[in-house]
């Protein structure tokens, strides 16, 4: 076989593997979903006030339950139990959202706060992944920027526990809009110039950028358009 048609038959076979894969994660992507509204109808539910009382113990907590369903859905990324584990997870995060879910449809506005959240997170994820599936370009020199960005967020969110200031919340909840966004980007990006091949971890990050992309905007349209009595 001639170099030249080497060359295309494995570049050809990639991007077929590429898609395989992409396929695959949309696929468990919208059946995570599933558990994700089951879980939030029960926390919607739950007296979640013992959260309210203690944020820094429900967040180590959560925290905890997270990171032990991430190193199991790592640990077991080839096989079916990771599957299982993941949409366990999104049971999970699905619950973690009764709370904010909760104030937000004390609002007048609420439901509608919701939906626009839920409108809004679909629009910038298709939007995104439209982008990084059509130009194929490879968008891994977003990565360490995000990461960094990631981490003073994370420090930023832990000092706002003490200092309760508003201002900072609405702050760090539209860089984490745009956080998030480039995240979808650049996970996206990863699946289809084959940087990740395994469905299921694609999946999880994904999902990840999601989820936090929904209730960031959620928080941003309750501060900003919420409807007290």
């Amino acid at each position: 076989m001639q170099p030249e048609l080497r060359m295309y038959t494995q570049t050809a076979d990639l991007a077929l593997d590429a898609n395989k894969v992409l396929r695959n994660t949309y696929m468990l992507l919208g059946l995570s979903m599933i558990p994700t509204v089951i879980g939030a109808f029960i926390g919607m539910s739950m007296n979640l006030a013992i959260m309210a009382q203690s944020p820094i113990v429900t967040m180590i907590v959560m925290l905890a339950v997270m990171f032990g369903l991430f190193w199991g859905i790592s640990a077991n990324r080839n096989n079916s139990l990771g599957i299982v584990l993941l949409l366990g997870l999104t049971f999970f995060m699905g619950i973690m959202l009764g709370p904010i879910l909760q104030v937000a449809l004390h609002l007048r506005n609420g439901v509608q706060l919701v939906g626009l959240a839920a409108g809004g997170t679909g629009v910038i994820f298709f939007t995104l992944a439209g982008i990084a599936t059509a130009t194929k370009r490879d968008f891994s020199f977003m990565g360490k920027f995000l990461m960094i960005g990631l981490v003073l967020l994370i420090l930023a969110s832990l000092a706002n526990l003490f200092f309760h200031v508003p201002a900072m919340t609405l702050t760090i909840s539209a860089i984490a809009v745009l956080i998030f966004s480039g995240f979808i980007l650049f996970d996206v990006s990863r699946v289809v110039t084959g940087g990740e091949t395994n469905y299921i971890m694609a999946t999880l990050a994904i999902y990840l950028d999601i989820y936090n992309l929904f209730v960031n905007l959620l928080q941003l349209l309750m501060a900003l358009a919420g409807e007290r009595d």
